[in-house]
This record gives C-alpha cells, sequence and structure tokens, in this order.
C-alpha cells in the first residue's frame, strides 16, 4: 500500500506501547533516520521507536499491521544499500536497545540481543577464548540483528564463513505481532522447514529479528601474516584464486588495488605501503603445522610473480589489519570536495576472480572514472569504490552505470549481486537476472507473512 509523497500517518498509538522517551515524533531526530550509509535516498518517517524487546516489538508491530502503517526496521543504521531507510514514511523501528548477551562457552554459544555491537560482543566474549568469526569492516557500528538481516560478512568468511552459518537460532516477530522461535540451540536439526534461514538475509521483509543464538570459535592460538605485491592486479587475483584451488584454508586474504594503496599512503602520516596490487594472507592454527601453510602460500605467490614478501610480526599484524579497515575513509579523504558514489559488492566463482577485477580498472578507463578496489578476495567477494564530485551530475551517473555494468557481468559469471552488503534499494533491480523464476517465489514468500506489506516495503523484491 504504497503512500504518497505528501501523507503522512498518525503515530500516536506508539505513545501509549512505548513509555519513558522512546519514541520521538519532532522532525530533528525524524530526519536522522531518512538515511543511512548508503547513497540512496530516503523519506523521513513519521516516528522513531526503540523498543527494548520482543514484547515491546510486538506491540508495535501488531498495532502498526492493524492500521496499515509502514514499519522499517533499523538497527546500527551502517547499511550500504539503503536496507534500513524507509520508502514510505511510517515508523522506524530501533532495535538498538535490545542488549542483553547470555555466553554458554561450555555450548560455544551465546544468546543475544539484536541491538548487540559486534566488537562489544567480541570483547565480552575474548575471556571464553571464544569470538563471533565472520569479521566485518564496520565492526564498531554494525549490530547482530544488522548482520542477520543483510547476512552480513567480511575479512574472516573465507575461513569461518558467513553470519548464517553461526546462527542456530532466531526469535523473530512476525507482521502482526507474533513472538516466534525459529532453529534450536543445538548444531544441527533435521526437524521440519529451516525458517530461520527465510528470515536471515531478509532484511526485516518478513519480521523483526529481536534475539539470536550464535555458534562460536575459538580465538586462535597462532597468527601469521605477510602483505605480498604483484606486478598486476590479475597476477594478484590469479594468486588467490590458485591458493583457494589449492586447499589452502587461510583465515582471510584480501586484495588490494594500486589505487587503494595510494589512498591509504596519502592517509596515514605513519605507515607507508608500496603502491602495488597487494593481498593480506592470514594463517590462523592452534598447531605446530602453521609455518608450513606459510611457506605454501608463499610459494603459490612466488608462482605469480610476486615482486615483495612483507610477513607481518605479532606486534604489527593488527596495524596491517586497521590499515585495510581505514580504506574507506581514505577513500573519501583523497580529493577535497569529492565523495563515495557508491561501495560496490559482488561476488564470483573464485576461478572468475581475475575476470571481475579485470571488469572493474576496464569499465572505469571506458567511464574515466577514479575507482579503487578491495576485495575479501579468498570467497570471491570484490568492492569498489568510484570517487566523483558530487555536483557533477553525469559523473554521478558514469558511477551508476559503472556499478551496472559490473553487477551485471557478476552474475553473467555465475555470481551475485551482492556478496555481502544485502539488496537493500540499491540491488532490487538485479534480482531478476540472478533469480529469474524464482522471484516469484519470493513474492508467495512475502505475502504470506507480511500480507498487508508493513514490513520495510520498496526493498529487496524488484516491483512487479
Amino acid at each position: 500500500m504504497e503512500r504518497g509523497p505528501d501523507t503522512s500517518v498518525d503515530c500516536g498509538f506508539l505513545d501509549d506501547l512505548i513509555t519513558e522517551g522512546r519514541v520521538a515524533h519532532g522532525t530533528s531526530v525524524r530526519e536522522q533516520y531518512a538515511s543511512d550509509e548508503s547513497p540512496h535516498t530516503g523519506r523521513t518517517p513519521d516516528a522513531v521507536v526503540w523498543p527494548a524487546s520482543s514484547g515491546e516489538v510486538a506491540a508495535v508491530l501488531e498495532a502498526a499491521n492493524e492500521r496499515g502503517v509502514p514499519v522499517t526496521p533499523r538497527s546500527g543504521g551502517s547499511g550500504l544499500e539503503g536496507s534500513a531507510i524507509p520508502t514510505e514514511g511510517g515508523v522506524v523501528l530501533s532495535t538498538a536497545e535490545i542488549e542483553h548477551v547470555d555466553v554458554s562457552p561450555a555450548d560455544l554459544q551465546v544468546t543475544v540481543g539484536a541491538g548487540v555491537v559486534y566488537d562489544d560482543l567480541n570483547e565480552q566474549l575474548a575471556p571464553y577464548g571464544l569470538r563471533f568469526a565472520p569479521g566485518i569492516s564496520s565492526s564498531d557500528v554494525a549490530t547482530i540483528g544488522g548482520m542477520v538481516s543483510t547476512n552480513a560478512s567480511g575479512f574472516n568468511a573465507v575461513r569461518y564463513g558467513e553470519t548464517r552459518d553461526h546462527v542456530r537460532r532466531l526469535e523473530v516477530v512476525t507482521a502482526d505481532g507474533r513472538v516466534l522461535e525459529c532453529g534450536r540451540d543445538v548444531v544441527k536439526t533435521s526437524a521440519g522447514y529451516s525458517l530461520k534461514d527465510l528470515f536471515i538475509g531478509g532484511e526485516g521483509t518478513l519480521g523483526v529479528v529481536t534475539e539470536v543464538t550464535l555458534g562460536l570459535v575459538g580465538i586462535p592460538e597462532h597468527r601469521r601474516a605477510a602483505l605480498v605485491t604483484f606486478p598486476s592486479r590479475t597476477d594478484a587475483s590469479s594468486a588467490v584464486a590458485d591458493a583457494i584451488g589449492s586447499a589452502l584454508v587461510p583465515g582471510a586474504i584480501e586484495f588490494i588495488d594500486t589505487t587503494s594503496m595510494k589512498m591509504l599512503n596519502a592517509y596515514h602520516d605513519d605507515i607507508t605501503f608500496e603502491e602495488r596490487p597487494t593481498l593480506i594472507i592470514e594463517l590462523h592454527a592452534n598447531n605446530s603445522g602453521i609455518e608450513e601453510d606459510l611457506a605454501f602460500a608463499k610459494a603459490i605467490c612466488e608462482d605469480h610473480g610476486m615482486c615483495s614478501w612483507e610477513a607481518a610480526t605479532e606486534e604489527n599484524i593488527d596495524d596491517i589489519w586497521q590499515a585495510r579497515r581505514d580504506k574507506y575513509h581514505a577513500t573519501k579523504a583523497y580529493r577535497d570536495d569529492w565523495d563515495i558514489a557508491l561501495v560496490g559488492d559482488v561476488v564470483v566463482p573464485i576461478s572468475n576472480y581475475p575476470d571481475i577485477v579485470a571488469e572493474v580498472a576496464e569499465a572505469s578507463e571506458d567511464l574515466d572514472l577514479l575507482t579503487a578496489c578491495v576485495g575479501h578476495a579468498g570467497d570471491g567477494n570484490l568492492h569498489f569504490t568510484p570517487l566523483v564530485d558530487p555536483d557533477d551530475e553525469e559523473m554521478v551517473e558514469r558511477a551508476h552505470e559503472l556499478n551496472e555494468r559490473v553487477v551485471r557481468t557478476a552474475i553473467a559469471l555465475g555470481g551475485s549481486a551482492t556478496g555481502e552488503h544485502g539488496v537493500g534499494l540499491g540491488k532490487r533491480k538485479f534480482m531478476d537476472d540472478e533469480h529469474g523464476g524464482a522471484i516469484d517465489l519470493m513474492r508467495s514468500i512475502k505475502e504470506t507473512f507480511d500480507p498487508n506489506g508493513i514490513l520495510n516495503p520498496g526493498k529487496v523484491l524488484p516491483d512487479e
């Protein structure tokens, strides 16, 4: 039930459900929730609400559903495809206040509220020698609820998998206010349909996640890493494909192109990197085999003409990763008055990684754009960030043309339009190409879970 741009809805009913100042109707607060970290334009919601429990979430959704009021679930607001910004006003429902943590170290699991921040969770798990392992760049703001919503992952996914691979149980509130338990607090189950896997990556279009039980892994006893440079992006990306194809199981393999290395050097005063295509290779182990694996990785890189191999020390390995995390900020700061047009996110079969890296470079040259690339290369994921003058509409259009060209190439190579950022607003138009006739089944699922269409309208599924 799409509403016109000039219509609004009375959200006064929220004041009877949520107390203690956890409802906002004022313009200044509402405007803060009309955007996230993406370049997409949303609409100012009519109200913002911060429930503190699944019961309060249920009360809000039941009342909103009865009134036909759109509800946009939100958590950390760090998304890059507009998943958490409203398209039809209504209510933004933030789960940021649901922050409980219950660790069960004997079961290698933890039960957390949706608003718990990734880094904060791992800080609480560290005394037990445990961690939630996917690894993400925005780890200081991204929440567990948001990670479940988009099936997020990052640096360590090549070894430990995506968020989905760690979720054992979800507590979810449906559009009509029912509180459901999906999954069990066990490692495996064969009982019935896996409903939790519908909600993971559903971006709040099917229900609102309020609590998550996660499987954990031990903090590795040994970490070894190296910075490896190559004469070309093809050599670097081919080394990645060869390493994974040779059954090496790294903790992480990151690809960083020459442009990104230049930006990092300009951003940092205390670190200087070689300005060549670069891999960060990190290995994890709890036994004595890590040095042999590192030597094997080095031999693969030598086969692909590596220029240099700089082994990281235990003291500076975290500094290297922090520099990698700074890449987004380094790009934004690279040219005065210019900004990142978008953060591309595609994934391809690992054997096609050199092809998608080449496609970004060729498209950037064809469209005359300054584009930096990094990627969680070990699982075929590539990010690209065209830098533009935001006042130059034609240049911004070229950046979106680049994104469309790269995404469609990734799909043609057997990959996906999004590896970890989600669909949101930005990738809806590619869903038919990627999923074909399965889109009709997805629409049927959406109608079953949310017949009134109140949950995060305008996201994930393309227009009919």
